[in-house]
C-alpha cells in the first residue's frame, strides 16, 4: 500500500532533502508541497509548491495521509492544526516551540491523528540520548557539561537535541539547575551547563562532558549532512500511518520503548 506524503517547508534545505527520500521508495508517494517562497515551482511528478495558506484545500484534494513539516513553530503549529482537522498524520522535526506551542499542538492531535514529534530524526543521535543517560546513572557526582554547535543561521538556542539531552540528564541525575553560559566570576555548583556555537556552516554536533577526579569522558555525535534527518523523518512518515493517534517519539519508531 503506498502512502501519500505532503512536505511542509518543501523548497528548504531539509523540505527538498525529504522529498529526495520519499523518490526512493515504490511504497511512498509525494502528492504535495508547501512553501512560502516558490509558489507553483514544479517539485516533480506533476506536484508543484502550493502557498501554505491553501494547505486544508490541497491536503483534502491530494488525499495526503502524512504531513511532514520542518519548518518554524509559528507555522508549524498552524499547520498541525490544519491536518489534524483533515485527519492527516504527522511528522514534526520544527525545533525552537515554547511549552504552551508544545501543549497546543498535543492538544489538536490527542484523539484525531497520530503524530511523531521530535527534535532530531537521527538514528544516531535518538542512541546518543540513550548512552549519555547511561552514562549519567552510572557517574554519580561529575560535573556535566553539554556543548552544541550548528550553523551561523541557526535561529533557536540552545537546539532542540542539546534541550533534550538536558532534558535526560536531569531526569537521570535529579539535578534540576541548569546554567546557560557563563562568564565572570563564581565557583560551579552541581548544575549541568550547556553552552552554544552558531558558526559557519555546521550541520549539528553535539557533546556531554563528564568529568570526575582525574578523568573525563566525551560522549558525542556530529552530523556530517542532513540527509541523516531525512531518511529518519521518511522512515517516520511510513510508521505514523500504522498506528493509533497520539504523540510519538523517535524511540517509538525505532521500537526502543
Amino acid at each position: 500500500m503506498t502512502v501519500k506524503i505532503a512536505v511542509a517547508g518543501s523548497k528548504g534545505r531539509m523540505g527538498q532533502l525529504i522529498i529526495e527520500e520519499i523518490r526512493r521508495f515504490e511504497d511512498l508517494e509525494l502528492v504535495a508541497g508547501f512553501d512560502l517562497l516558490g509558489v507553483g515551482a514544479p517539485l516533480g511528478g506533476g506536484v508543484t509548491v502550493s502557498d501554505a495558506s491553501d494547505m486544508a484545500d490541497v491536503l483534502r484534494k491530494s488525499r495526503a495521509q502524512v504531513l511532514i513539516d520542518f519548518t518554524t513553530p509559528v507555522a508549524t503549529v498552524e499547520n498541525v492544526g490544519v491536518a489534524a482537522d483533515l485527519g492527516v498524520n504527522l511528522v514534526v522535526g520544527t525545533t525552537g516551540f515554547s511549552e504552551d506551542q508544545k501543549k497546543e499542538m498535543a492538544r489538536v492531535i490527542e484523539g484525531r491523528v497520530a503524530a511523531v514529534i521530535s527534535p532530531n530524526f537521527s538514528i544516531g543521535v535518538n542512541l546518543f540520548w540513550k548512552l549519555i543517560e547511561v552514562a549519567a546513572r552510572s557517574l554519580a557526582g561529575y560535573d556535566i557539561e553539554v556543548i552544541e554547535a550548528h550553523h551561523r543561521n541557526k535561529m533557536d538556542a540552545p537546539s532542540g537535541t542539546a534541550a533534550e539531552a538536558v532534558r535526560v540528564l536531569a531526569r537521570a541525575t535529579g539535578r534540576d539547575e541548569i546554567v546557560y553560559g557563563r562568564e565572570g566570576q563564581g565557583l560551579r555548583g552541581d548544575e549541568i551547563g550547556v553552552h552554544a556555537v552558531r558558526a559557519g556552516d555546521i550541520v549539528g554536533d553535539h557533546t556531554v562532558l563528564f568529568a570526575g577526579p582525574g578523568e573525563r569522558l566525551e560522549i558525542k555525535h556530529q552530523a556530517h549532512s542532513r540527509q541523516a534527518f531525512a531518511s529518519g523523518a521518511v522512515r517516520a512518515a511510513r510508521w505514523v500511518t500504522s498506528v493509533p493517534s497520539g504523540v510519538y517519539s523517535m524511540d517509538d519508531v525505532l521500537g526502543k520503548k
